[in-house]
């Protein structure tokens, strides 16, 4: 007679967080993060619960790719101030600019850039969207308003921003307005895996029949559990080395960060002393002193920060004041000719964020005068800049300077070559520049793996007209400006300035230390 096999089931324990999943799953799969976070733990904490109710046979789980929805810096900046066009159309508003009338685009821009409600760039991107779809015109400098209310498309691509933003409950992003978002750079699409657990058939019919109790879970055999006899109320937790362990990320600085670290350790190993110097700045010392005129383009409202409330500063030493305005207006004993202008005093004494640390190497060279010294300044900078992949409002530059009786052009040349090399950068490339305060003037570029040749070794020789009032006219002076930020881009492969001050987690874990890419350290010991 043929004997039929029947399937025993016993009381089976689990931990008591174990068993919380496997009441979780009872009203059928959920994804393993919408289970972590309803029992309020991290993802990685539950992967080696999951892993023994795996191998009990109590669950089985699924694997797929998800595609996910992330705002870019720029969408983050519109979801807390309004997308540029929804500004422009409310600021049109605030000054009676209604369908049917028109506006300057000059006094347009007065009014956005005094205002601060937009900047170029967004007053651009703002009038881009405004007349594709047909709500202004643009003629002869002029703005002719066609359209009542906000762009339908505005709206919807505003509230998904804040959403995504905010990432206020579960939502998803109709294909059209996805494909709006990305043509606007406002997301970036990220791929990642999704667990789905779900009850195996033996799960549930030990759920059915009662036979899954919880039993807490103990991993040390201890006095206390001996002498209180509760070996057999606990669950021994038994050691599986088959088991994956969740991923362990030590704390370590920012990418970008280390970078910096890098360049100061092999500026001095090459024997230069770092500097420091205010960051609100005269204009004597960001402009005057380095032979740039007062009516260079540089120096207007729109591409500095000027600074309010503070009133002007002030400089004590009268001689050096009027030798600066000799040489700007006439050359003084230069040999040069000047700007051929009226100098004015209190423009040189108004208060800015500095664009530059050439302002710190001015203060020194004033401070220290002739000798032989190299000195750099690695720090942040500002400019009215329209933030994009390439370029940002504030980034950090390396000022640097040599000081000596017997430089020439070829050691600056010389300089960028071997600064490169212990970058792991190569050899860079070279071409002539015009810069108002050195001459003569070079660019150096580097190799970018996906941007192609960038410039980032800008600098020259300081002319007579800088040396001269400073106190300097026995020695030459190499300096040099470099992108601090576009090299950062090079050596850790990056094509988007944003990554440098990134808070994403993945970009922070996944980088690479840039010392084992090739890095200075390496390259010096």
């Amino acid at each position: 007679m043929d004997r039929k096999r029947v399937k025993v089931l016993g009381k089976t324990y689990v931990s008591e967080t174990q068993y919380k999943v496997l009441s979780r799953l009872k009203a059928g799969p959920a994804p393993l993060d919408a289970i972590a976070e309803a029992l309020g733990k991290e993802t990685s904490s539950l992967m080696r619960e999951l892993a023994e109710l795996e191998a009990k046979g109590l669950v089985r789980k699924s694997e797929k790719v998800v595609k996910e929805a992330e705002p870019t810096e720029e969408a983050l900046i519109y979801a807390r101030r309004g997308l540029p066009e929804l500004r422009l159309i409310k600021l049109l508003k605030d000054m009676g600019v209604n369908k049917g009338c028109s506006l300057k685009i000059d006094s347009l821009k007065e009014h956005a850039f005094k205002e601060g409600v937009l900047s170029e760039g967004e007053l651009k991107i703002a009038l881009l969207h405004l007349a594709k779809c047909g709500w202004c015109v643009i003629k002869g400098g002029v703005l002719e308003v066609r359209g009542e209310g906000v762009p339908k498309e505005s709206v919807e691509v505003q509230g998904a921003i804040e959403r995504l933003a905010a990432r206020r409950g579960s939502f998803i992003l109709e294909e059209r307005l996805l494909n709006t978002l990305k043509r606007r750079k406002l997301v970036k699409i990220r791929e990642r895996k999704q667990i789905t657990v779900a009850l195996s058939e033996r799960g549930r019919e030990l759920f059915t029949r009662g036979l899954l109790e919880p039993k807490k879970v103990v991993t040390k055999l201890t006095p206390e559990i001996i002498l209180s006899r509760m070996w057999d109320k606990v669950s021994f937790k038994r050691y599986d080395l088959k088991v994956e362990v969740p991923s362990i990320y030590p704390a370590r600085k920012h990418p970008y960060m280390e970078i910096l670290d890098m360049m100061r350790d092999v500026l001095v190993a090459m024997g230069f002393e770092e500097v420091k110097g205010p960051h609100v700045e005269l204009e004597f010392w960001n402009f005057d002193a380095l032979f740039q005129a007062q009516d260079h383009p540089v120096r207007d409202m729109h591409d500095s920060y000027y600074v309010k409330g503070l009133g002007r500063g002030f400089i004590e030493d009268e001689e050096l004041v009027n030798k600066v305005k000799a040489v700007h207006e006439t050359g003084w004993v230069t040999g040069s000719r000047g700007w051929r202008y009226k100098w004015r005093f209190e423009l040189a004494l108004r208060l800015i964020l500095r664009t530059h640390t050439t302002a710190v190497s001015a203060r020194e060279i004033y401070k220290r005068g002739e000798g032989e010294y190299r000195l750099f300044s690695l720090d942040r900078v500002f400019r009215r800049e329209t933030l994009d992949p390439t370029h940002s409002m504030e980034f950090y530059q390396l000022e640097g300077i040599i000081v000596s009786k017997d430089l020439s052009f070829k050691h600056l040349l010389g300089f960028f070559v071997e600064f490169s090399k212990l970058m792991g950068l190569g050899i860079p490339k070279f071409k002539p520049a015009y810069f108002p305060y050195t001459e003569p003037s070079v660019e150096g570029y580097i190799r970018h793996p996906k941007l192609g040749w960038i410039e980032v070794f800008p600098g020259g020789l300081f002319r007579p007209e800088v040396l001269f009032p400073l106190g300097v006219k026995n020695c030459n002076v190499a300096a040099w400006g470099i992108g601090v930020d576009r090299l950062a881009m090079a050596i850790l492969g990056i094509d988007d300035i944003r990554h440098l001050f990134s808070k994403d987690i993945s970009f922070l874990r996944e980088t690479p230390l840039p010392l084992k890419s090739g890095g200075a350290l390496r390259c010096l010991w």
